[in-house]
């Protein structure tokens, strides 16, 4: 799972397991309009090896492809930085909490993986409640919700589907959907969504196809997340008061 976080004016990005890097110089500084991105993964865990629904894949596409991303960047205004996410609902419910409540980011980026799926997949909403199945320790919330009282479903503020629409007019194999999943990758986005006031966005990877190589990957990525900044710059635009004449 992927994801990024920034402060007041920053992004963030989240998606597979990914390690927390250093903070960039001058937060904040005119040079930088959105100066802190962080990429998050969830993947399983080493010590719990050939356990959980991520068991057949050595390699975890979405933390590779933030890797990549962390490469080759999001632009020159954009720091991206990295974090990773263990495959268990607690610690997932911990970590984006703290992320959200002590860097007060401006926006977050999840990736995950779509088992089986050779599209690229823009999630529009996180779901509350329907998780059933354990985690790599076992693990599965007695109340089935990622936040108990919270609605029963939230929807990123970035309108998913223009975002996908524009990449297929191009060619490019990136679908809509409202499904993620009910399992980390939809916690997390969901977990986001509710301290972000939607503020996030997940975007699915493929386990298979030609996109499931990151040369042809993370360049997609880019662009998609660059688009999907674009957007939320236009959402957070003020809006200007209505003209009215004193005749």
């Amino acid at each position: 799972m992927f994801s990024c976080v920034l402060p007041a004016s920053p992004f963030h990005v989240s998606g597979s397991c990914h390690s927390c890097e250093s903070w960039p110089r001058g937060v904040g500084g005119a040079q930088i309009s959105h100066s802190l991105a962080f990429i998050l993964s969830v993947a399983a865990e080493p010590h719990h090896n050939g356990f959980g629904p991520f068991r057949q894949f050595l390699i975890n596409t979405s933390w590779e492809a933030a890797k990549g991303l962390k490469l080759i960047g999001l632009g020159e205004k954009v720091e991206v930085h990295v974090r990773e996410l263990p495959v268990s609902y607690l610690k997932t419910q911990k970590i984006i909490g703290e992320l959200w409540h002590t860097l007060n980011p401006k926006f977050a980026v999840h990736l995950g993986l779509a088992r089986g799926s050779s599209v690229v997949i823009l999630e529009q909403t996180g779901k509350n409640t329907g998780y059933k199945d354990r985690d790599v320790c076992g693990y599965c919330p007695e109340t089935r919700c990622c936040i108990e009282g919270g609605p029963q479903k939230l929807e990123s503020v970035i309108n998913m589907r223009v975002v996908s629409k524009h990449f297929r007019q191009a060619g490019m194999d990136v679908v809509y959907s409202r499904d993620a999943g009910r399992y980390l990758c939809d916690f997390a986005y969901y977990c986001s969504l509710y301290h972000s006031q939607g503020r996030a966005a997940l975007i699915h990877v493929p386990t298979s196809g030609i996109l499931a190589s990151a040369d042809r990957l993370v360049p997609l990525l880019q662009a998609l997340i660059q688009k999907i900044l674009e957007q939320l710059e236009e959402h957070s635009k003020p809006i200007d008061p209505p003209f009215v004449s004193m005749r």
